[in-house]
């Protein structure tokens, strides 16, 4: 059966222990904002005050992630997660005990920069595992290990959000802050007690020398630039298939449509986690992007609510696939003992192109209709078009720069790592 391959990825000793806590430990991450949302909201009686601390939030984890997935790495996991779970633990504390006390505003963005800059980087923590576990002898099933990370990922924040709403509508926003932090934090702890499958932490200071090197290499690069792409995708589409809507006199048609791209993108992931192509790895990622540019030119032609979740099958089916060629190239370019760090710059990216699509797209929305903000999507989209273009070249190379040996500074020998064919 095709789904063996997810099973035998899975039975792989260890494999389990750490993927399954890590994933629910994500639907509290994919909690942890809209919660802050609600949960100011119910305490302030105002939206601007909400954007506010989730705006320091986004802001700080952005900043923050890429700094512990250097700790990863340094230090190792099961020495990182603990200290930084209980410090997040105490930011949200932190963070209620100031709504409770009705604090000022300026003290509700600091705590929520505190939490945001403590989330646990669960996500790039699977990911480096999965390509420390298959990469010395079956790194040609990390395509499908990285797909079975986007299906739980998609679902992550498909879970989370809904569960995070329907406590709020119940009048418990405080209970969704909460069981987000509890679910990140006691997942944590368990995925840090998993030390068979734990990456080795890199040793020596001058181990260290050539980090920025190697981070800012070609490929790497690249890549950030294809995930800040993605991530000003997202913010757009949530913006204007909201304010599409809106226009046309059906704003509860919004969470069906968003449904409707979600389910999409899952059942796209497992298709492509489950079959081997026969397609180079650059060239998916080109044929991909080109399906996504095409899916957003067709946001330009929808004339109602059905019309444009018909659109959304075809955007939303090319997401999770992406999300599980980026993490690909990364481990095939960057040596293990920056590969954490790798990934959470490129989740950084992500994150910024998002913040900045938001508003952006509210601009353009507001200028021109709907479809300023597709325009913004098109945009987003002809940009990983021709990203991946180039990365046709950037990418097949055998021996790529982030591999190199890093010695003039005083840093230790890395071989070279083999391209991705």
């Amino acid at each position: 059966m095709p789904s063996a391959n997810y099973r035998s990825l899975l039975r792989t000793p260890g494999a389990a222990a750490f993927f399954l806590p890590a994933s629910l430990g994500r639907v509290g991450v994919a909690m942890t904002s809209l919660s802050i949302v609600w949960l100011v909201h119910s305490r302030t009686g105002t939206f601007s005050a909400a954007g506010l601390v989730t705006g320091a939030f986004a802001l700080s984890e952005a900043l923050g992630a890429p700094q512990l997935a250097r700790l990863a790495d340094r230090f190792g996991q099961t020495r990182m997660l603990p200290p930084t779970l209980v410090v997040h633990a105490l930011a949200v504390t932190v963070l209620l005990s100031l709504i409770a006390a009705d604090a000022d505003a300026a003290f509700l963005v600091v705590g929520g920069g505190l939490v945001g800059g403590t989330v646990p980087q669960l996500g790039a923590l699977s990911a480096a595992r999965w390509a420390a576990l298959l990469r010395p002898g079956r790194a040609a099933e990390l395509p499908t290990a990285f797909a079975l990370e986007s299906i739980v990922n998609a679902g992550a924040f498909l879970v989370g959000p809904a569960l995070v709403s329907g406590l709020a509508a119940a009048g418990h926003a405080v209970a969704g802050m909460v069981l987000a932090a509890s679910l990140s934090v006691f997942s944590g702890l368990f995925l840090a007690t998993q030390r068979l499958t734990a990456p080795p932490a890199a040793s020596g200071g001058a181990q260290h020398a050539g980090e920025k090197r190697q981070l800012l290499c070609g490929p790497v690069l690249l890549l950030m630039g294809l995930n800040l792409a993605i991530g000003i995708f997202f913010g757009a589409m949530q913006v204007s298939v909201t304010a599409f809507a809106v226009e046309y006199g059906a704003p509860g048609a919004a969470g069906p449509i968003f449904a409707l791209s979600s389910c999409s993108g899952l059942l796209a992931g497992w298709v492509y986690g489950v079959r081997r192509w026969r397609a180079a790895l650059p060239v998916q990622l080109l044929a991909l992007t080109v399906v996504l540019s095409f899916g957003t030119l067709l946001l330009f032609t929808v004339a109602s609510p059905l019309g444009l979740g018909l659109v959304v099958v075809l955007t939303g089916a090319t997401i999770p696939p992406l999300l599980a060629l980026f993490p690909v190239f990364t481990t095939s370019t960057v040596p293990q003992g920056v590969l954490t760090q790798a990934f959470a710059w490129l989740g950084s990216a992500g994150a910024a192109g998002s913040a900045s699509a938001a508003a952006l797209s509210g601009w353009a929305i507001d200028s021109i209709g709907p479809r300023g903000g597709f325009a913004v999507t098109a945009t987003a989209a002809a940009a990983m078009t021709l990203l991946s273009l180039a990365g046709l070249h950037v990418l097949r190379r055998p021996h790529t720069p982030c591999a190199a040996a890093v010695t003039r500074d005083g840093g230790t020998q890395n071989p070279p790592g083999r391209g991705v064919r």
